[in-house]
C-alpha cells in the first residue's frame, strides 16, 4: 500500500519504456518497388519503445535526394564505400554494448545480420526484425523476439 501511495505522489513508473536502436539496410530496403516509408518503420516500433538511434546505411551511389529524405524522416544516413552490410553489422554489434539501448531492430530483406541478432539476444537485448515482405529473411524471422512485416499489422 505504501508503494502505491508513493507511486501516485512521485509519479514513479513500474516499467520503463525501452530504448530502441534501429538499423536500416538502405540498398536492400529503400527501393521504389518496395515503397518503404521510414515513418512507418518508426510507427511500427512504437509499441516496443522509443527509437533513440536510427541509422540508414547507404552506399556511395545514394542520391542527394535520398540522403535528404532519410534526414528529413529523423534518421542518420551512414554513407559507406564498400559493403553496406559490413558497416551496418559492425555498428549494430557495437550498439549491443550500449547500456542505454534495450532493443535492437533490423530493417532488411536478407539474413546477413543473423550473427549480430544472435549476439544481441545473448547479451540480453530484445530483438526486432522489420521486413518488407513476408517471405524474406527466414533465419531472422525464426530468431528474432519480434517480427514486423510492413503493411501487415
Amino acid at each position: 500500500m505504501l508503494f502505491l501511495v508513493l507511486d501516485r505522489l512521485f509519479g514513479a513508473k513500474k516499467e520503463t519504456e525501452k530504448n530502441i536502436a534501429v538499423f536500416v539496410d538502405g540498398p536492400n530496403i529503400l527501393r521504389k518497388e518496395l515503397n518503404i516509408d521510414l515513418d512507418e518503420v518508426k510507427k511500427s516500433l512504437g509499441k516496443f519503445g522509443k527509437v533513440k538511434i536510427g541509422k540508414v546505411f547507404l552506399n556511395q551511389y545514394a542520391s542527394d535526394k535520398l540522403v535528404e529524405a532519410v534526414v528529413n524522416q529523423g534518421f542518420e544516413p551512414i554513407i559507406t564505400v564498400g559493403d553496406v552490410d559490413v558497416y551496418m553489422a559492425v555498428d549494430a554489434t557495437e550498439t549491443i554494448f550500449n547500456n542505454s539501448i534495450q532493443s535492437i531492430a533490423f530493417v532488411t530483406r536478407d539474413s546477413d545480420f543473423l550473427p549480430v541478432l544472435v549476439k544481441a539476444k545473448r547479451y540480453g537485448k530484445d530483438t526486432i526484425v522489420i521486413l518488407a515482405e513476408e517471405a524474406s529473411a527466414a533465419a531472422l524471422k525464426n530468431t528474432a523476439d519480434h517480427v514486423i512485416v510492413l503493411g501487415k499489422r
